[in-house]
């Protein structure tokens, strides 16, 4: 009984992800460093001709802080799984941009100083894996998506933070 309640203990302390990143503002900073980044690429031009509003930003940072284990928002507020799914509805996503979509994020990650942890990484990138393979499948002409979900609560995975 002792270890089962140790390890709920554990669980208990272990920060969201969405704490860990430094909350809405290091999320929003990260967002924000992507999209500067989509903005001046060409690769991305056909999914975001010319500049990113900044009510997308807002949105997008708030899908990101809900899916992290912050506020509910995007739920709340902004539609949910449903609304998310309707805007990557028909886009034709390519492979080339999925997987270019996960690296400039990474990136967006280091530009916005979130953690640098391996542990922290290893959830972003995660996550960013999982979510790009759904948005490019949900794109293609054709797709027959879920249509209603929850979003996502990601969290630690294998690996949480060491905390000594």
């Amino acid at each position: 009984m002792k270890r089962k309640r140790d390890k709920m203990s554990e669980q208990a302390a272990t920060p969201t992800l969405y704490e860990w990143a430094g909350g809405t503002e290091s999320i929003r900073r990260m967002i924000d460093a992507f999209y500067d980044r989509v903005e001046r690429s060409q690769l991305f031009k056909t999914l975001f001709p010319g500049t990113v509003s900044e009510q997308h930003r807002d949105f997008v940072a708030a899908w990101w802080a809900e899916v992290f284990g912050g506020p509910t928002r995007y739920t709340d507020d902004l539609g949910g799984y449903a609304n998310m799914l309707q805007h990557h509805m028909n886009l034709e996503i390519t492979a080339e941009q999925r997987s270019a979509f996960v690296s400039t994020m990474s990136l967006a990650a280091d530009d916005a100083d979130l953690p640098e942890d391996p542990e922290f990484r290893s959830a972003l990138l995660a996550y960013l894996e999982w979510g790009t393979r759904l948005a490019f499948e949900n794109s293609q002409t054709g797709a027959e998506p879920i249509e209603q979900a929850p979003v996502p609560r990601w969290g630690w995975g294998e690996a949480p933070p060491y905390q000594p």
